[in-house]
């Protein structure tokens, strides 16, 4: 009868957190959207923008007038400027940063072997299947050719290097390796006195060894997931988890951003371009794009970058201009 009772529990107990996960919202109390001077940005990936069937270009020049950002984070991806051995072009972000300043656009500029987008991992094809010990070894001149052609522009204000280095659990990518890490940034560092960004999981990383490396630290922070196990389910942590994550490692608040703020929906499978209404909105509703803004201003960091700027966009131009719209309101605060 005991061990009845004890399962009984259990199974409570197991229900109640599932649920607390699952349906529970978990959005702020309030919900104004005020946030403080020089606190939003963006992530904009010309690449990912090409896959969704955009004029990357056309969606760029939209984010510089029409949304107005300021403050862009730019990954550089291996595998587009570097189509062959030592062969660079470097023309889509030359673009990408003239235009930017013509505009008084700070940019945060992302570089490495690991990158923003899946696979995450992004080496050129002529370097696929080779040992991951040569792919680092080619990393370092890719980031020397990066950084020494872009470090004499003031727009560029700080070097994100590698993008969550040290996460094992997403992608298609070898386990992390901080003594490469720490290399990378070495390498960086003496090239250019700019700050140096290290990224971390909000959810699944303690921020430790990425601390200890950044001048500026930068959190992810993903409210709605979704996993083979549970489907889709929502973060139950208050800003107040990250703020106390922060402080166990010796991190002041102005020296942490939000690197990639949840913007768009979680794809569980195919692809963004071709999900419909009925599977965005179960993990990015306009509800819930305002309440991780809102969640973003609550936790009081330096800045927030936001994720999916491209997705908005693409809306956008399939006739639904909610996204946009909303976006373009607190960026012209």
């Amino acid at each position: 009868m005991k061990t009845r009772k004890k399962f009984l529990i259990w199974v409570l107990v197991i229900g109640l957190v599932f649920s607390y996960l699952k349906f529970f919202k978990h959005y702020p109390h309030k919900i104004d959207l005020q946030a403080k001077d020089d606190f939003w940005g963006l992530t904009y990936s010309p690449k990912f923008a090409q896959s969704l069937g955009l004029d990357w270009r056309e969606a760029y020049l939209a984010i510089l007038d029409d949304l107005g950002a300021k403050n862009i984070r730019i990954p550089i991806y291996w595998d587009q400027i570097e189509t062959s051995p030592g062969v660079y072009d470097f023309s889509v972000y030359d673009y990408i940063f003239e235009e930017g300043a013509k505009r008084d656009v700070d940019f945060i500029v992302n570089v490495g072997w690991r990158m923003p987008r899946w696979p995450e991992c992004h080496e050129p094809a002529w370097l696929k299947g080779e040992d991951p010990a040569l792919i680092k070894e080619k990393t370092f001149s890719m980031l020397q050719n990066v950084v020494n052609r872009y470090k004499y522009r003031p727009e560029i204000v700080a070097w994100q290097v590698e993008n969550e280095p040290l996460l094992d659990t997403f992608g298609e990518c070898p386990d992390g390796d901080l003594e490469f890490l720490k290399k990378e940034v070495e390498l960086v560092k003496s090239l250019d006195d700019k700050p140096v960004i290290i990224s971390a999981s909000g959810e699944l990383s303690t921020w430790r060894h990425e601390a200890d490396l950044a001048d500026i630290f930068g959190t992810t922070m993903y409210r709605v997931v979704w996993n083979w196990w549970f489907g889709y389910f929502r973060y139950p942590f208050p800003a107040w988890f990250y703020q106390d994550k922060a402080w166990l490692n010796d991190l002041n608040r102005d020296q942490v951003i939000i690197s990639e703020l949840q913007a768009e929906p979680w794809v569980p499978y195919g692809s963004l371009k071709d999900m419909a209404f009925e599977d965005y909105n179960k993990s990015f509703s306009l509800e819930q794009f305002r309440a991780n803004l809102q969640f973003a201003i609550n936790t009081d960091f330096k800045q927030a970058y936001l994720w999916g700027t491209e997705w908005w966009y693409f809306q956008y131009k399939n006739g639904n201009s909610a996204y946009w719209d909303l976006a373009k309101d607190i960026f012209k605060q």
